[in-house]
């Protein structure tokens, strides 16, 4: 998920996002580790609270491509000509 990403767009941090959705910040870490599998209740409170949709929690923004090896995210940078 992108909500760190989005968090630093939008200069907020992870305890003032877990305060606004009531949760502690450790619940927060929780909900947004890697394996963890949160409600789409609990995605709906962090979409609003960071003024985005759900789907924009999950799209990379710009250009990625996902890495045939470790499936992470790579930023494609233009070229200049």
């Amino acid at each position: 998920m992108r909500v760190k990403d989005i968090l630093k767009e939008k200069g907020m941090t992870a305890k003032a996002l877990a305060a606004q959705i009531g949760i502690s910040e450790g619940a927060l870490s929780q909900q947004l580790a890697e394996n963890s599998n949160p409600s789409l209740r609990t995605l709906e409170k962090i979409a609003s609270a960071l003024g985005v949709s759900v789907g924009e929690l999950f799209e990379p923004r710009g250009n990625f491509i996902t890495c045939p090896h470790c499936g992470g995210m790579i930023h494609i940078e233009p070229t200049a000509p």
